[in-house]
């Protein structure tokens, strides 16, 4: 049976870690453009006013905003299906409240949808993806206040207006998930409670928080129904940073714990924007953090009907849950877990679980019965870029393959209905959560290091050969 004729092959990038053009024609600053460069070892670090000595990734990041005709090219060139991408916000509206839209941000992204056409590639946008206006941090302190509901509204009308036919899938909000948590303070929510300070010594008012969380969602919501009223063509999708994770043992303590984390990672925002409404367990998670959302009935109203048309996750990696203490940690995407000594880690800790995609389908799809889309899944590691500019990538083959693999039995033997795979950073990005180019996921090298030095040419690595086979294949030949 495998994957249908339609399948959405393709590779994803976000515009705050690929794009660069950072203060060009008219863009204002994102709350990204005021993160420095990190690593594993050091945080980066938020600056509300840029410090000339740091260096800031987002600013250049792979320069797609210069090489964006070369890029696509690259992606044709693959026989990309669909492209997931994010438009910048602050390259639309610079200060997020501006009465009037940029309008070279407009052309340049009228550019980059025609050049897309052309190609035979179908754009899914990511509305806002980790990068609101830093204006709207200083003067709203983002999400935690409400009036960010109809900033946001007034954004998706220009898109949905002026993108009219040339984009027909969004994502209203990447990985909405993480405001479950206190990292997604700053990145996901857009708040700012303290002066500069480590991506990672947040100040965390879980009140405040969980009630920007509540007006992304209604946000979510009333942009489903505003993109279906101006283009019914339009289909809308949520999307989660999946966390699964496995109870370490069959203490029932663990199993219990392992449920909670669950619920709280990724069935809390997951329920509402499928479901239309909070779970029940919603109400343990507000009283375990002393939180009490306010809501009014037009919000309620908005929730139950704005429900997304598909459910988009990122997955990356499982990690272990215990209730036991001094148990080894590791690293993963947004959160630390339990080592789980059945399962090999990448150069940065995130333990590598293709099978854990299979069952994380299974779950998803069992508890929402809506089209599924993997918005994101990749390796994050070293390339080297050799003398005759080849690039040898056989553990990101086989990272890739050994998910793909699992997918295609998620289809044809429990039947999970899966729209498209868009691996993450198709063209080296840099990383969201250390300021990297290092940590590589590309099949394409982008020839620039960690300080943003480099010529920034793009070389195909062997990953590039064989994903362009897996498409032509429709997945048969891995």
């Amino acid at each position: 049976m495998g994957f249908q004729s339609d399948f959405l092959w393709g590779g994803a990038t976000a515009a705050n870690q690929f794009e660069g053009g950072w203060n060009e024609d008219g863009k204002g600053p994102s709350t990204a453009d005021m993160l420095t460069k990190g690593s594993a070892a050091q945080p980066r670090q938020i600056t509300p006013v840029l410090q000339p000595e740091q260096f800031y990734p987002s600013h250049k990041a792979s320069d797609f905003y210069h090489h964006y005709k070369e890029d696509i090219a690259l992606m044709g060139k693959m026989g990309f299906k669909v492209y997931r991408m994010s438009v910048n916000w602050s390259r639309i509206f610079p200060h997020g409240d501006d009465t009037q839209p940029n309008e070279a941000g407009l052309a340049f992204y009228d550019a980059v949808f025609d050049a897309l056409r052309t190609a035979g590639i179908e754009p899914l946008v990511t509305i806002s993806h980790y990068e609101l206006p830093f204006a709207l941090t200083q003067h709203y302190n983002g999400w935690a206040d409400r009036r960010m509901i109809e900033l946001y509204l007034r954004y998706c009308t220009v898109l949905f207006e002026h993108y009219k036919g040339k984009v027909h899938y969004w994502i209203t909000f990447n990985e909405i998930n993480c405001g479950m948590l206190s990292v997604g303070n700053y990145n996901s929510l857009g708040i700012l409670n303290a002066g500069a300070c480590s991506i990672l010594q947040q100040t965390d008012d879980p009140q405040q928080r969980f009630q920007a969380l509540h007006y992304q969602l209604v946000a979510s919501a009333k942009a489903v129904q505003l993109a279906h009223r101006i283009d019914p063509e339009n289909k809308v999708g949520g999307m989660l940073a999946y966390l699964s994770s496995y109870a370490l043992t069959c203490a029932p303590e663990d199993e219990l714990k392992c449920q909670q984390t669950m619920q709280h990672q990724n069935f809390y925002c997951g329920d509402v924007m499928v479901r239309g409404s909070y779970p029940a367990f919603a109400k343990r998670i507000w009283h375990r953090n002393g939180v009490k959302i306010e809501q009014s009935a037009a919000d309620i109203d908005a929730l139950q009907n704005g429900t997304v048309d598909f459910c988009g996750f990122s997955y990356y990696m499982s990690n272990c849950i215990t209730t036991t203490a001094q148990k080894e940690v590791t690293n993963g995407n947004l959160v630390l877990g339990v080592k789980n000594p059945y399962l090999n880690a990448s150069d940065w800790g995130w333990q590598i679980d293709p099978i854990g995609l299979r069952y994380t389908l299974n779950v998803l799809y069992d508890r929402y019965q809506k089209p599924l889309f993997i918005a994101e899944n990749g390796l994050g590691a070293f390339d080297t870029l050799e003398a005759d500019g080849s690039i040898h990538d056989p553990y990101r083959i086989d990272y890739l393959r050994a998910h793909i693999e699992q997918m295609k039995k998620a289809v044809e033997e429990d039947d999970v209905d899966l729209m498209g795979y868009t691996p993450w950073g198709c063209i080296d990005l840099v990383s969201a959560s250390t300021g990297e180019m290092a940590k590589r996921y590309g099949f394409v090298y982008v020839d620039a290091d960690d300080s943003g030095n480099g010529t920034f040419k793009r070389y195909k690595k062997d990953s590039f050969y064989w994903y362009k086979k897996v498409i032509e294949t429709n997945g048969e030949e891995l």
